[in-house]
């Protein structure tokens, strides 16, 4: 079947009442949706205003007020029910994903399956909201630190990862005792509103079992940027976490600033890896091959930048031209097709005129051609595009959403791993090699200043268990693994005396009559 005569859009429709939302929330709106696999127009949704935001924010609000005086471990068996219907929903929900996103079917599944797994970290976590006991100087004292929901958590999510990325905030925040708000990207709203259908299902199970959770626990908010000013501005959502571009984080972490709210930033990457003499080439051509084209490079992960060394440049850089030249483009709905489509006609320009860049640079392009304009002309398909520069300059300095990877030859380890380092962004990042020393230097103090420092795999492929997010321009912010729930909640330092004197810090003396 050819691009032109899909029905995707009979096919979300019935995808859509599988999540129980009914067809008629699909039509009649001003925000018009269409499926990157061939232009397809799948809804017109009905947008919210900015006054009823901010009622959504109070009533959000007034939610949260409920939800933190229910006991962690309760609020943990919310999300494990969250978990088994993301499950049973698995299928449906990594389909629809594919359609709304452009992604293989695989990654469409995988997303989901993220969504899952944080669901399982979240559920241990409800028992681990560990605070510490502090040593005193004064006798007959205890000191504590002890951590409390923070309240409102706004989601601002990015159409490349649209469920996922809700999921790692939402499943911790919900644990820690918060109400969530999600503004989500006008470019995927169908997978929100479907995610919302479905933590709506494992919310009336918990009740049925007895459980107490307040409505408005979860809002959704359709619209564009302007209800995206409404949820960052308003003083009842202490954090904010955002994803998407550097441009946007600089609009939204001082907006939050000004008003003294948190955010968490997780922002533009310009990922790097470095080819040693020692590498596993083998390993080192699937690695790069996947990172650096997989989702049509539209992930924050995506290998944008490779080092290779001189002295195994010619002998990996034709292999990876070759797989370049024959990757499967097309119908990421159909079996085998590993490359699908850019999300719209901007993201293609933007490629185009970085490739332009490259070429007046001195870069020599392989690839970038558009691919199956003729079955879709609303629909662009790229042939990935590997560029060789002579150094790090023009575009490679700059993060282009798109399957661009530039290759540049080096001559030592110091060298390579001071061009890693030396651009804006500092997401993620890689290195292939079998030298104990170099991969050790790498991700040490003095090597990667990514957030995020892998060996013989590529930057791209993250996992729950470990923080995800960057620094420099990357915004500095973290979501999931490790001590992230950290960022959801506020903590209290608590002195106890539990004895019949006072006894003051650093020996101060105040003693009255």
């Amino acid at each position: 079947m050819t691009l032109a005569n899909l029905n995707l859009a009979a096919e979300t429709v019935s995808l859509m009442a599988t999540f129980g939302v009914d067809a008629k929330a699909l039509e009649g709106g001003t925000l018009t949706v269409r499926s990157p696999i061939n232009g397809e127009k799948l809804a017109a949704l009905v947008e919210i205003s900015a006054a009823d935001t901010k009622k959504a924010i109070d009533a959000a609000h007034q939610a949260f007020l409920e939800w933190r005086l229910v006991p962690a471990p309760q609020r943990g068996e919310l999300i494990r029910l969250l978990g088994e219907e993301l499950r049973a929903a698995k299928d449906a929900l990594g389909r629809l994903v594919s359609i709304e996103v452009g992604k293989v079917t695989s990654e469409g599944l995988g997303e989901v399956q993220e969504m899952i797994d944080i669901c399982d970290f979240a559920v241990g976590l409800s028992r681990q909201l560990y605070g510490l006991t502090i040593a005193t100087e004064r006798s007959e004292h205890r000191m504590m630190e002890t951590w409390h929901p923070l309240g409102v958590t706004g989601i601002i999510s990015a159409f490349n990862f649209p469920v996922a990325v809700w999921s790692w905030n939402a499943a911790l925040a919900l644990v820690c005792g918060n109400s969530t708000v999600w503004k989500p990207s006008e470019k995927t709203p169908l997978t929100a509103i479907a995610t919302q259908a479905i933590f709506e299902k494992a919310v009336k199970r918990y009740v049925a079992q007895g459980g107490k959770a307040p409505v408005n626990l979860s809002t959704l908010l359709i619209g564009g940027r302007d209800i995206g000013e409404v949820l960052v501005d308003n003083p009842k959502v202490p954090l904010i976490s955002a994803t998407g571009s550097t441009a946007m984080g600089r609009t939204v972490g001082p907006r939050v600033a000004q008003r003294f709210g948190r955010s968490i930033l997780e922002l533009g990457g310009n990922n790097a890896a470095i080819v040693a003499p020692s590498a596993d080439l083998d390993l080192t051509l699937r690695g790069v091959a996947f990172a650096a084209m997989g989702t049509a490079g539209q992930r924050c992960t995506s290998l944008r930048r490779l080092f290779v060394h001189e002295s195994i440049y010619d002998t990996l850089v034709p292999r990876l031209i070759k797989a370049y030249g024959s990757v499967t483009i097309g119908n990421p709905l159909e079996t085998g097709k590993l490359v699908g489509p850019l999300i719209d006609k901007g993201a293609y320009e933007r490629m185009q005129k970085a490739l332009d860049a490259a070429k007046a640079a001195g870069g020599k392009v392989s690839g970038g051609e558009r691919a199956l304009a003729d079955e879709a002309q609303d629909a662009y398909y790229v042939r990935p595009s590997l560029v060789e520069m002579p150094e790090q300059t023009g575009p490679v300095v700059d993060e282009t959403f798109a399957p661009i990877l530039y290759v540049i030859k080096y001559k030592d380890f110091d060298e390579a791993l001071a061009l890693n380092n030396a651009v804006p962004q500092g997401l993620s990042s890689s290195i292939f090699t079998n030298d104990i020393r170099e991969a050790e230097a790498f991700v040490s103090d003095r090597g990667s200043d990514c957030g995020i420092a892998n060996v013989n795999i590529g930057p791209s492929g993250a996992e729950i268990g470990g923080a995800f997010g960057g620094e420099k321009e990357t915004g500095g912010g973290r979501e999931s693994g490790s001590d992230s729930w950290k960022a959801y909640m506020r903590r209290a330092t608590n002195t106890i005396n539990y004895g019949r004197t006072l006894p003051l810090a650093q020996g101060v003396k105040f003693d009255i009559e």
